[in-house]
């Protein structure tokens, strides 16, 4: 397609949108990749869009706010917790509830039980744990709420902010002073930014919390597009990115590091990966994905190279090589430069400077 070269897929004078800069997320979608990709492709309207490795939720929200039915499915509890707030409309009392969880907060010095994990003492301050406990238990009293999760979601995103650690992107100790006050105050801010910005309807999206080579019948048989960020090698840290949010919510992080594809711990362990393990789980994918999407459908993958051992593998080449294999037709790999304020951790080691777009098509 002649017109996939006409773009100039960086977007350099992209800007976030409110909804997707309430929470942070590391290397974080831009919106314009999936709708220009989507207008290009012009999938029918009665065929799903899929991203297997949803992330922030991006890709879904575009599909859904230009009429599809979308799927999302992330290994990382945060991310399908950001991701199904995200694309669900929030209620009319959302802010007069979290008015009601904050001043009754206020009544409480100690929570009925103390949060523990790992080091807690160092990253978070006996205030804010008390703080963030107490918080996290006023909000359970809402589990029957319909924006439960959306309560979640706006504790989630101020976790680090009240912490100990630096900043998102730095794991380095920093007092910064912050109170029980603070706590209240930026839960009560993101909830406003929520509500202010939150869709207020739209078709269905629907968020899978699961290994996406272990997705076996949960997709159907009318997938329209694929447009995906796969976490590649060496990368990203997602795990890493999201592990103190995962413990105050009560999700197990060393699980999801097992299990994470790309995560730098796979391949620095004793038992290490080697290079060639991303290939074999992007075979199981693509194979998986062939009998899910109609003729026609593109896949689409945003993804840079890594360095594994003092070794660079190419792999937009790999995808693309997969992709043939398993009989799809090669479209094209696009170049796009990566922006640094969009990257996190592991830069000294992964140096990633480009990604690619590489474009298959059943």
């Amino acid at each position: 397609m002649k017109d996939l070269y006409s773009v100039d897929w960086t977007f350099k004078e992209a800007r976030t949108e409110p909804l997707h800069s309430i929470h942070p997320y590391p290397a974080k979608f831009i919106p314009q990749i999936p709708e220009k990709l989507l207008e290009l492709f012009s999938p029918k309207k009665n065929l799903c869009i899929l991203d297997p490795f949803c992330g922030s939720g991006v890709t879904v929200c575009v599909a859904q706010k230009m009429g599809y039915n979308a799927i999302g499915v992330d290994l990382n509890p945060i991310a399908t917790l950001i991701t199904r707030v995200k694309t669900t409309p929030v209620a009319d009392d959302f802010l007069n509830i979290c008015d009601s969880i904050v001043e009754e907060c206020k009544k409480h010095e100690q929570p009925v039980e103390k949060k523990n994990f790992p080091n807690i003492d160092h990253w978070f301050s006996v205030d804010i744990q008390y703080a963030l406990a107490i918080l996290k238990e006023q909000i359970d009293v809402f589990r029957d709420y319909q924006n439960y999760d959306a309560l979640n979601f706006c504790f989630s995103s101020i976790i680090v902010k009240v912490s100990n650690q630096d900043s998102d992107t730095r794991y380095a100790f920093r007092d910064k002073g912050k109170t029980k006050t603070d706590v209240l105050k930026f839960f009560l801010q993101s909830a406003r930014k929520l509500k202010k910005n939150s869709i207020k309807d739209g078709t269905t999206a629907t968020i899978l919390n699961m290994n996406s080579l272990h997705l076996d019948d949960q997709i159907p048989n009318n997938i329209g597009a694929v447009i995906t960020s796969p976490p590649y090698p060496c990368a990203y840290e997602y795990w890493l990115y999201h592990k103190f949010r995962m413990y105050w919510l009560n999700y197990d992080p060393i699980q999801v590091r097992g299990e994470e594809i790309g995560a730098r711990y796979s391949y620095f362990k004793k038992s290490k990966y080697e290079g060639y393990d991303f290939a074999v789980q992007m075979t199981k994918l693509l194979s998986y994905l062939y009998d899910k999407c109609v003729p026609g459908a593109p896949l689409c993958f945003v993804i840079g190279r890594s360095k594994i051992h003092g070794q660079i593998y190419n792999n937009d080449e790999i995808i693309a090589d997969i992709g043939k294999s398993i009989g799809y037709k090669y479209i094209a790999t696009l170049t796009r430069d990566m922006v640094n304020s969009r990257k996190s951790f592991n830069l000294s080691h992964a140096r990633i400077k480009v990604e690619y777009i590489v474009v298959l098509q059943k």
